[in-house]
């Protein structure tokens, strides 16, 4: 398909062995969107299906979890303490008490009239954007949608037609929107104006059907190069921006979910992973499965996490919801 890079092995950078642990062996039932707060020097990871958002450590030490009220898929952190947060009933923000009980501000739901899809994937840009995708709960129908949700807890629908939203990342210079529909094999991507958040010119990124796996959640490093876990593919894979293979680093388990550069010099890709599609045949030869990963030693570093724009209490909309097309 024209657009699209494929894997050309002379285009595979010479790079280190890593060291990958697994520091936290949960399991997950679906593991998803580590992230890191460098104000706390902790990672956060939920686990979805479990409606348990984790903190822990780098090393995986100190592991904590707080419960919450529905099927959560994605979490973003907050200019405050708080985290922002994509759930099946919409966006909500959430305070995570010392009880281990998380309180969630409801904000609403974007699409309320879909009943069989939910929000999953989801990243804050540097802007203070938080930008989320549905899915369709069963993988059947492509009527799932992109949206942004702005500082004053309004939204709007950016792009639709998908049936799993997944991949979300920004490039570091802000101009470029990395995106998955991952049950159709396909990336994308757009141009972003970094201060509107207006996006256009859809293109196509990586056609993973040519590979082992698709891209789930993914990440970019600081030089610009797209981090992808290959779900059900036992491997992450660092792409250039042009799209083409330039590493695909196997990790223990055949479900690996999201990817995100963590720890205190930001050289750490923590991985999470899941076990809901597994049998219990498959489980005994996984034995990893489900759980969280770092790989170190790759020889790249992230970017800090960006922080959603909480609202002044003046700034917020009295009735949140969706902005005008």
């Amino acid at each position: 398909m024209a657009g699209i890079a494929r894997h050309d092995a002379s285009s595979i950078a010479a790079a280190p062995e890593p060291i990958i642990t697994c520091i936290w062996q949960g399991p997950a039932r679906l593991g998803e969107c580590p992230l890191w707060d460098a104000r706390q020097d902790r990672l956060f990871w939920i686990d979805s299906l479990a409606r348990r958002i984790w903190s822990a450590r780098a090393d995986g030490r100190d592991a904590r979890f707080w419960t919450v009220p529905d099927v959560i898929g994605s979490i973003g952190l907050c200019d405050d303490a708080r985290l922002i947060a994509g759930f099946r009933r919409g966006f909500g923000l959430v305070d995570l008490g010392p009880d281990g009980v998380a309180e969630v501000d409801w904000i609403g739901d974007p699409d309320p009239d879909q009943q069989d899809t939910r929000l999953n994937d989801g990243k804050v840009d540097r802007q203070g954007r938080f930008w989320c995708g549905s899915m369709n709960q069963d993988f059947s129908a492509p009527n799932a949608a992109l949206y942004r949700l702005e500082s004053d807890l309004g939204w709007s629908k950016i792009d639709d037609g998908f049936t799993v939203s997944n991949g979300i990342a920004f490039s570091p210079d802000d101009r470029t929107l990395y995106f998955s529909d991952s049950r159709k094999d396909r990336s994308y991507r757009y141009d972003l104006d970094p201060i509107t958040g207006a996006i256009s010119a859809r293109r196509p990124f990586i056609d993973t059907s040519v590979y082992d796996g698709r891209i789930d959640g993914a990440t970019v490093d600081s030089q610009g190069h797209y981090w992808g876990a290959l779900f059900e593919g036992n491997a992450v894979a660092q792409f250039s921006p042009e799209g083409a293979l330039l590493r695909r680093i196997p990790v223990p388990t055949r479900c690996p979910t999201m990817c995100s550069f963590g720890g205190p010099e930001l050289d750490v890709l923590f991985v999470t992973s899941a076990t809901f599609l597994l049998s219990d045949a498959d489980r005994a030869q996984d034995r990893m499965a489900g759980g969280l990963f770092a790989i170190e030693g790759l020889g790249v570093r992230g970017l800090e996490e960006p922080r959603f724009k909480t609202p002044a209490p003046h700034m917020r909309r009295d009735e949140p919801g969706r902005k005008p097309d």
